[in-house]
């Protein structure tokens, strides 16, 4: 006789293995390219930053694996510094209109479910990777 055994089921996002940390990781830098998208910015110099993002998050991810819900919002963050060097703030509040334009914030800044958040008005914009919805 031979045992039945119930269908395995698929690779769990919340599993701090390799699968979970890789699969967080390919989450945080699609969400990432999303928003950069719906900017209009996503040239290959751009997610060239995003690739060295997901580099750098990776090393730490494996370092701190119950840190892998956090991903998604420091990519954003990594890329964010990494634009402001290069090309200015990045995402323009779109709230917020005249003279001083200023860039939203990932909020929480290490946490899950990261939103982008105009930080003069304390008003959540949109998840990060649905920045197009909002604008």
């Amino acid at each position: 006789m031979t045992e039945e055994h119930p269908p395995s089921p698929g690779p769990d996002p919340h599993d701090p293995g390799p699968r979970g940390l890789e699969r967080a990781l390919h989450t945080g830098r699609a969400l990432v390219l999303a928003d950069l998208t719906a900017c209009g910015i996503a040239e290959a110099e751009v997610v060239s930053l995003v690739e060295e993002a997901v580099s750098h998050r990776r090393w730490w991810v494996e370092q701190w694996p119950e840190g892998a819900s956090f991903v998604a919002g420091l990519i954003a963050q990594d890329v964010q510094d990494a634009l402001l060097d290069r090309r200015g703030r990045w995402p323009g509040c779109p709230l917020c209109g005249g003279p001083e334009e200023h860039a939203l914030d990932v909020e929480p800044e290490l946490g899950p479910d990261p939103h982008w958040v105009c930080g003069r008005t304390a008003t959540a914009v949109a998840p990060v990777g649905e920045l197009g919805s909002a604008r």
